[in-house]
Formats: structure tokens, sequence, C-alpha cells
């Protein structure tokens, strides 16, 4: 019932306005991450019943938003008349899919293992994890330009000002890289402390938080191509 239900949804919705359920699947997106947010924080603070929860949640979200990205899909392969190529909007979605994806990865690496570190460690994963969040929501933001885009014909104005946050997410993308660089010495200088097994779970945690922004600016660089060559 759920299935039909946002199939049903994002086919209305597509047939008003083909990047409305873009917009649908990047808010998804940044769901799941703000869910991960919620996720690494319940880590850090030993609550492990929260970490549970909180993965069940954001795999509901990643399959909601597997329903979407299927759906927008399969209307792309009809005759429907797009303002941008067909082939560019697929592959701006796809890494856009992967911020889901990476954050539901990242929330069972979690279930995985109780975190054993120190205070500058645990505050190291918060901060990351803010970076990440702050790229992500800053994305979200970007795509959401996409249907105002539609409604100005892509005026010169409207399409400076997305591609600006264009620009914004590409430096968020970068501090999250530095952050990220910065805790993973952290966690080499704590190995005898973390062991083998500690100190590989961490940096597959600290890669999969970083891959997530990562994502949010290949995405972001995709779109830029896209409306530059509408």
């Amino acid at each position: 019932m759920i299935k039909k239900e946002y199939i049903r949804s994002v086919l209305n919705i597509f047939a008003k306005s083909p990047f409305k359920p873009l917009g649908m699947h990047a808010n998804k997106a940044g769901e799941a991450v703000r869910k991960l947010s919620e996720s690494v924080l319940a880590y850090c603070e030993d609550d492990m019943e929260r970490v549970e929860q909180l993965n069940h949640e954001i795999d509901d979200i990643e399959h909601e938003a597997d329903m979407i990205k299927q759906t927008i899909r399969s209307e792309l392969s009809s005759s429907i008349m797009l303002p941008v190529n067909a082939s560019d909007l697929l592959s701006f979605l796809k890494p856009q899919d992967s911020i889901t994806d990476d954050a539901q990865e990242v929330s069972y690496w979690l279930t995985l293992r109780r975190l054993e570190a120190s205070t500058d460690i645990r505050e190291g994963f918060l901060k990351l994890m803010e970076k990440t969040l702050e790229t992500v929501e800053i994305y979200e933001r970007l795509v959401d330009t996409l249907s105002e885009l539609l409604e100005t014909s892509f005026s010169k104005r409207d399409v400076e000002e997305t591609l600006a946050l264009v620009v914004e997410v590409e430096e968020m993308e970068h501090q999250v890289d530095i952050v990220e660089k910065k805790l993973i010495q952290k966690v080499f200088m704590e190995e005898d402390a973390l062991g083998g097994a500690g100190v590989y779970h961490l940096v597959q945690l600290i890669t999969g938080i970083g891959n997530i922004a990562d994502k949010a600016e290949h995405a972001a660089d995709r779109l830029r191509t896209m409306v530059m060559r509408r």
C-alpha cells in the first residue's frame, strides 16, 4: 500500500513538474542524513538502543528514496518533454541517490561495535557529522532551485543563484575533507588503545561519513552541468 501511494504521488507531481520529484528525492537524502546525525550523537553517548532504532528508520527512508528514483527513471523513459537533457538528469540523479545509500551504510556500521575512544575522537565525530549535514542541507537548497529555474525559464539571475549554491556545496565538502583527514590521524595516534579492529571500524565510519559529503558535491557538479547544457 505504501509503495503504491508513493508511486502515485510521484507520478502526479511529475506530470506538473519534472523537477519536483527530484526535490522529493533530495529531501529523502537530507532526511536520512539528519537521522544519521542523531545516530552519531547517540553513538557518541553510548546509546546503542537508539542507534539500532535509527538504523531501522534510515532503512525505511532509503527504501522510500529508491521508490521515488525508480518512478523518476520510468517516467523519463516515456516521451515526456524535458527542459534539460534526460541523460544529464539521470547522471545527476545517480550520485544524489548515493547520499541516502551511504547514510544507510554508515548507520549499519554504527550498530556493529560500541565506540571505545577518547573524548577528542568523539568530539571529532560530532564535528565531522555536523559539517557533512551542513553540506547536504545546502545541497537540498540547491535542488530546490530547479523548480524555480523552470518557472522563470532559466533566467540569468536564477541560474547564477543556483550556480552560487553549487560553489557553496563544494566549499563545504572541502571543509569536511579537512576534518575527515585530521580525525583519521587522531584515530591512528590512539592505535595502541583502540586495537586493530577498533581502528578499522572507526576509519570505516569516518570515511563513510565523508563519502556522503563527496556524493553531495558530485551531484552538485552534475547538476551544474545539467543546467549549463540545457
